[in-house]
């Protein structure tokens, strides 16, 4: 007697199955953009009917002061967040991938600052940099230095790419101790009999497997870099709303909840996504070339 089988071939019912999943990715997440994408062309306040504006929204981006401010910003933030991140996340994952008693409580330590709140971590951290009564001016102070406005204008970028850092090098461990142990220890056993040295094997062996994590965290950390606000929101904000250091995401967040802009808002976050997406793709083109070397 043959086997039973479902009425239909498998694949229409593993179909079935995912089109309530399917469905609603496509409206939450292409259905937005094209929403997004239809209302940077227009002048909308939340109140009134929008209106079509056409181009203009993008326009008079070259223009906006603020905008181009938060550009610059974005741009030499994620310059120094991104290395930093994946070269940390690399090198700490390579120190935690030890057979040693007690190891995991290390990891989960290193792993804490990526599923602590935003919010609490950035008051936390404020709070440190505060310039009067903040734990690091005290510590120089003790020391003979004068204290620093962490938060100011001069400072600002570089204090908020240490917290930005602090927070996702706990995710980059896992990745990379991932792709660590996933190397066949028989290749280090072989270098070894072949007399090659500690840094030999971290360039023959170690960096050539662990490519696909590097280009992994690399996309991931680009991503993030670009769309960093929630701790950049909370430690540069000032009493009248504005910001030390404007990113591109607050920018957007400026125009439409503060001044209620939301078609130049919208016109922002399409550049924001345009300029992610060619990040990516410019991405996996490396990827490419390297593999086929």
């Amino acid at each position: 007697m043959g086997s039973l089988r479902p009425m239909g071939s498998e694949r229409w019912w593993v179909l079935a199955f995912l089109m309530p999943t399917l469905a609603g990715l496509l409206l939450a997440s292409f259905g937005s953009i094209l929403a997004t994408l239809g209302l940077s062309f227009t002048d909308w306040d939340l109140l009134t009917p929008p209106v079509s504006a056409g181009l203009s929204n993008y326009a008079d981006l070259p223009s906006d002061r603020l905008f181009m401010k938060a550009l610059w910003n974005t741009l030499a933030f994620a310059a120094l967040y991104v290395p930093l991140t994946v070269i940390l996340s690399m090198l700490i994952a390579m120190g935690l991938n030890r057979p040693i008693k007690g190891i995991g409580w290390f990891r989960v330590m290193f792993f804490l600052p990526a599923v602590c709140s935003p919010t609490a971590t950035g008051l936390l951290w404020q709070w440190i940099y505060a310039p009067d009564s903040g734990v690091l001016n005290a510590g120089l102070s003790m020391v003979g230095v004068e204290s620093v406005n962490w938060l100011g204008p001069r400072m600002a970028l570089y204090s908020v790419v240490i917290v930005n850092v602090w927070g996702a090098i706990g995710s980059g461990m896992i990745i990379f101790l991932a792709g660590l142990q996933a190397i066949p220890k028989e290749f280090y056993e072989v270098t070894r009999l072949d007399g090659a040295t500690a840094w030999q094997r971290l360039r023959f062996v170690t960096l050539p497997a662990l490519a696909p994590s590097i280009f992994f965290q690399g996309v991931l950390t680009t991503i993030n870099a670009f769309q960093a606000f929630d701790y950049i929101f909370v430690l540069t904000r000032s009493g009248n709303g504005n910001s030390t250091m404007p990113t591109l995401v607050f920018s957007i967040y400026r125009n439409g909840f503060r001044f209620f802009r939301m078609g130049d808002a919208a016109a922002q976050a399409i550049l924001l996504t345009a300029m992610i997406l060619l990040l990516t793709l410019i991405y996996f083109r490396i990827e490419k070339k390297w593999g086929e070397q």
